[in-house]
C-alpha cells in the first residue's frame, strides 16, 4: 500500500514539473478568490475546494470544475488541479473550482463521486455569492480527475446504480443541497481509467494491489460488479453530456486504449464530441500542450455558447 501511494505522488510530481510547454516558466501559484471552502459543512481537507474568477470586470461567470489526478489518493492536491488545467480556463473568462475530494485511503467509491456531485450542488446553491453563472456547468480532470469527471458526465440525475447483488448510492448527500442539481453540461477527460475491466494490458484487470482496488476496497478480479459499478464506460446512456477525450499514445500509466474504447462507446452513443490522440504524449508531459489546451476551451466555449 505504501510503495502504491508513494508511486502515486511521484507521478503527479512528475506531472506538474513537466507538463507544461518546452520553454514555458511556471509563474507563481495565484491566489483563489475563496479559498479553502468547504462544500460538506465538516473539517476535512478533503471536502475543500477554491474559486477562481477571471479578472474581467463581469459580474458573473460561467463555470468549470476542476478535478486533480492522483491515482485516488490525494485529499488536498486542489492547486495541482488550478496550475495544470484551471489556467487556461480562467484566462478563457470562466469561474473555475478547484475541488478537494476524500482519498481512497479514507473512504471508498462512491464517496469521491458523492463529493464532487456535493461539490456542485454546493456552487449552485451558493453562485450569486461566489459570482457564477451555473447555466452553464462543464467539469475537467486529469488522471484519476478524468474518471471522476467522466462519471460525472455520465450519472447525471442517476440516484443509485446496480450491478449484479451490489448497488452504490451514486448522488449521495455530501454537504446537502439536495434541492439543487448535480448535473454537468460537458466533460473533458485527460486521459482518465475509465473501464477498470480492461487496466492491465487493455485486456483485464489489475492486481490487489492496483489504485483501482484500494479504491474499491476489493481486488478487482474478487467483484467484476464493483468493477462495472467504477467504470464509466458501463454508464454511457442517452443522458450521458458531449464529451471531448484527450489521451497521449505514450501513456504509460494508464492505457491509451482506456482513451480509444471509451471514445468508441461514446461515439455510439452520439455523445462524442472529439477524441484527440497526442502523438508521443505521455501521462501529461506532452499530452498538456499549448494546442489541447486551446481544444478545451474551444470545446466549452462551443458547448456555453460562449
Amino acid at each position: 500500500m505504501k510503495k502504491t501511494f508513494l508511486s502515486a505522488v511521484a507521478m503527479i510530481m512528475s506531472i506538474m514539473a513537466l507538463a507544461q510547454p518546452q520553454g514555458f516558466e511556471m509563474p507563481p501559484m495565484p491566489q483563489p478568490d475563496f479559498a479553502d471552502i468547504n462544500y460538506a459543512g465538516d473539517d476535512l481537507d478533503g471536502h475543500k475546494l477554491d474559486i477562481y474568477l477571471p479578472k474581467d470586470g463581469k459580474d458573473k461567470h460561467p463555470l468549470i470544475v476542476v478535478i486533480y489526478g492522483s491515482a485516488w489518493f490525494s485529499n488536498n492536491f486542489k492547486n495541482a488541479a488550478y496550475m495544470s488545467l484551471g489556467t487556461p480556463l480562467n484566462d478563457a473568462g470562466y469561474a473555475v473550482a478547484c475541488i478537494n475530494h476524500r482519498a481512497s485511503t479514507e473512504a471508498k467509491y462512491p464517496a469521491q463521486i458523492n463529493d464532487v456531485k456535493g461539490a456542485i450542488r454546493y456552487l449552485r446553491a451558493n453562485a450569486d455569492k461566489y459570482c457564477l453563472d451555473t447555466s452553464f456547468l462543464g467539469i475537467t480532470g486529469f488522471s484519476s480527475g478524468g474518471h471522476l469527471s467522466a462519471m460525472a458526465g455520465v450519472s447525471n440525475d442517476m440516484k443509485t446504480r446496480t450491478s449484479g447483488d451490489i448497488t452504490i448510492d451514486v448522488e449521495g448527500n455530501i454537504g446537502g443541497n439536495l434541492d439543487q442539481s448535480s448535473s454537468v453540461d460537458a466533460v473533458v477527460d485527460w486521459f482518465g481509467p475509465v473501464d477498470m475491466a480492461r487496466m492491465e494490458n487493455c485486456e483485464t484487470v489489475k492486481g490487489a494491489d492496483s489504485p483501482e482496488a484500494v479504491l474499491m476496497g476489493v481486488a478487482p478480479a474478487d467483484s467484476p460488479d464493483m468493477v462495472a459499478l467504477i467504470s464509466p464506460i458501463t454508464y454511457i446512456s442517452d443522458k450521458t453530456v458531449p464529451m471531448l477525450v484527450i489521451h497521449g499514445n505514450s501513456d504509460s500509466v494508464v492505457p491509451y486504449c482506456q482513451g480509444v474504447n471509451f471514445s468508441e462507446e461514446l461515439k455510439k452513443a452520439g455523445k462524442l464530441v472529439n477524441f484527440i490522440t497526442v502523438e508521443g504524449g505521455e501521462h501529461g508531459p506532452v499530452t498538456f500542450n499549448e494546442n489541447t489546451f486551446k481544444s478545451m476551451v474551444d470545446f466549452f466555449n462551443t458547448r456555453s455558447s460562449k
